[in-house]
């Protein structure tokens, strides 16, 4: 399956702490930017932050019950290979992140099993990442 790069720009109220979190903690590459924005090579796809004043969302988090956890709503991410989401947890972890959802598997054993974990970027943006045993289950019943 080839897929084209999605292109995201997402509101940060700290532009200098959203910038550390997806360059250093994350370790994504920076492409462009001004003194308003700036330009992330995540996974291959085009994730831009933008300075902006504080969204309702990013004041007041609204979440939906899935699993027994509530998910944060709106959230974006990425799905990864098995090993490349094990590695991102740990990561993540060395670097004491606060997850929304502690990283764990969904449907062990089932159809769709996947791994998940939720957490948020310094100006409460939510952010998921995945990844499934079995790549051709991503949208199995």
């Amino acid at each position: 399956m080839s897929l084209s790069p999605f292109h995201l720009a997402i509101p940060v109220y700290d532009l200098d702490a959203a910038r550390t979190f997806y360059g250093t903690i994350f370790g994504l590459a920076e492409g462009r930017s001004s003194t308003q924005w700036v330009d992330f090579d995540f996974y291959g796809h085009q994730l831009v932050i933008h300075e902006h004043p504080k969204t309702a969302s990013q004041e007041n988090v609204h979440s939906n019950p899935v699993d027994g956890h509530d998910v944060p709503v709106p959230h974006f991410g990425i799905i990864l290979h098995w090993d490349e989401w094990e590695a991102l947890a740990e990561r993540l972890r060395g670097f004491n992140t606060k997850f929304v959802i502690e990283p764990y598997i969904r449907f062990k054993g089932q159809v769709g099993e996947q791994a998940t974990m939720f957490l948020f970027d310094p100006c409460g943006n939510a952010l998921e990442f995945k990844a499934f045993k079995d790549m051709s289950q991503l949208f199995a019943k």
